[in-house]
C-alpha cells in the first residue's frame, strides 16, 4: 500500500503547472515594478506634447 501510495503521479502535472503559474506571476510583478515608473513617464511626456499641440492651433 505504501508502496503505491509513493508511485501514484496523478497530481504532479498540476503542480508543475503550478509552479511555472507562479514563476511566470512573480517575473509579470517584477516587470511592472522595474518598468512602470518609466512608462508612466513615458505617457507623461506624450501627454504633455499632445497638450502643447493641440494648445497651439
Amino acid at each position: 500500500m505504501l508502496r503505491s501510495f509513493f508511485r501514484n503521479e496523478d497530481g504532479q502535472g498540476m503542480v508543475e503547472y503550478g509552479l511555472i503559474l507562479g514563476l511566470i506571476a512573480i517575473a509579470a510583478v517584477a516587470a511592472i515594478a522595474l518598468l512602470g515608473p518609466k512608462i508612466r513617464e513615458l505617457f507623461q511626456k506624450t501627454t504633455s506634447v499632445l497638450e502643447s499641440a493641440i494648445s497651439s492651433n
